[in-house]
């Protein structure tokens, strides 16, 4: 006895194509964003691991970001610098 579908007996298969909401972004846009977060992640991860091999720990909050210390205190007393200043900080600190 033949179902009359194409499946043959297996698990049915959708075929939906997406589509954004009308007035949203298109997906090309969408994986544009994707892809720099994902940037920044890695970014974000580099400095992290170079803030670790000079004794110090990346944290990030509202405020920005703040490298801290083994006593457990902010570098400079700093919360709110950029992924930018914390990686000129660190590039200073490896002169010194």
């Amino acid at each position: 006895m033949s179902s009359g579908g194409r499946h043959d007996g297996g698990i049915p298969r959708g075929h939906l194509r997406l589509v954004s909401p009308p007035g949203g972004r298109s997906t090309e846009e969408d994986l544009r964003g994707a892809n720099e977060a994902k940037i920044e992640k890695l970014r974000r991860n580099d400095v992290q691991r170079l803030a670790r091999t000079r004794g110090l720990e990346l944290r990030h909050s509202a405020h920005g970001y703040a490298l801290i210390d083994s006593t457990r205190r902010p570098v400079d007393d700093r919360n709110d610098m950029s992924l930018d200043e914390v990686e000129v900080w660190l590039d200073q600190a490896s002169t010194r």
